[in-house]
């Protein structure tokens, strides 16, 4: 700021357009490089791939007793932790999650969304159901609705629950589910010994109206039941990974059917070529002088 002959004066090699130059290459090779950071692409190749699976659909006990932390951390997160691993080795498979616990609810529909069905399943709380209970018979009724009825094979339902109240229409709707070709798989979750329900709102384990603590505890038998009846398998969940190849290699065993060719294309990434530009310019930018040469007489 001042005079311009004093200016002038004072700062001899001083160039307003060379550094205008410079700015305007930089703020070029930034534009650039977003651009090249979007990862521009164009298809360049198109293929049909033949996918074969069934339709399997994860009915999830979210009912308080699977607080319980008989299993690190609590029988809920364990069970969560098994449906991710399962998730992996099912991936042909289109699957769906209900959560269940006084009443049902379908969290997601069948799908071939891994992604959509583990952020849902990360989500899964006795908070999501009010109503409290263990409506078993339930959730095999909203599985069964979930399937294609036309269909009299290609469906599997994967019971997970601790088993703890007895549902007495759970072996109606079983019958049902044989019947229309679908088989199920329980998985059991928790001790037969029993474990306090530990309450997060209130920081205490839970107790009943005479101020005892409630212990739950893992019904093998009516699970065992719902396996045997169903044509499935039944395991107490121990091992992630262990219950896991032994579900999914009950439901590969079965017959499977074909989704449908599925549309596969290959795309050309052209982010290189941005970049580079960018970095050309800012190498450019890089030597050319910030002031001028002097007039030497």
């Amino acid at each position: 700021m001042g005079d311009a002959h004093l200016v002038n004066a004072l700062m001899p090699r001083y160039s307003k357009p060379l550094r205008l130059f410079k700015f305007c290459l930089i703020l070029l090779a930034l534009a650039i490089g977003i651009i090249g950071l979007a990862n521009l692409q164009a298809g360049s190749r198109t293929e049909k791939i033949e996918r074969k699976g069934i339709d399997v659909m994860v009915a999830l006990d979210v009912s308080k007793s699977m607080l319980a932390q008989d299993l690190s951390p609590n029988r809920l997160e364990k069970a969560k932790q098994f449906i991710a691993r399962l998730l992996e080795k099912l991936g042909n498979n289109r699957i769906g999650l209900i959560t269940f616990a006084g009443r049902a609810y379908v969290s997601v529909p069948l799908t071939v969304d891994m992604s959509a069905l583990k952020m849902n399943l990360a989500g899964a709380s006795p908070a999501q159901v009010p109503t409290q209970g263990t409506v078993i018979g339930e959730a095999i009724s909203m599985a069964r609705q979930s399937f294609n009825a036309k269909e009299t094979k290609y469906k599997s339902i994967i019971l997970i629950s601790d088993g703890e109240d007895h549902d007495e229409g759970a072996a109606d709707e079983v019958k049902k589910a044989v019947g229309e070709g679908i088989m199920i798989n329980t998985v059991g979750i928790g001790s037969p010994e029993g474990s306090p329900i530990f309450d997060p709102e209130t920081r205490e384990n839970k107790r009943d109206e005479k101020g005892e603590e409630v212990i739950t505890k893992l019904n093998e038998k009516e699970l065992q039941e719902i396996a045997s009846a169903g044509q499935g398998v039944y395991l107490r969940l121990g091992n992630t990974d262990a219950a896991a190849d032994a579900i999914a290699k009950q439901i590969s065993s079965t017959e499977q059917k074909n989704f449908g060719d599925n549309i596969f294309t290959d795309y050309n990434s052209y982010y290189q070529y941005f970049i580079g530009i960018a970095l050309l310019l800012i190498l450019i930018e890089f030597f050319i002088p910030e002031q001028k040469k002097l007039q030497t007489a």
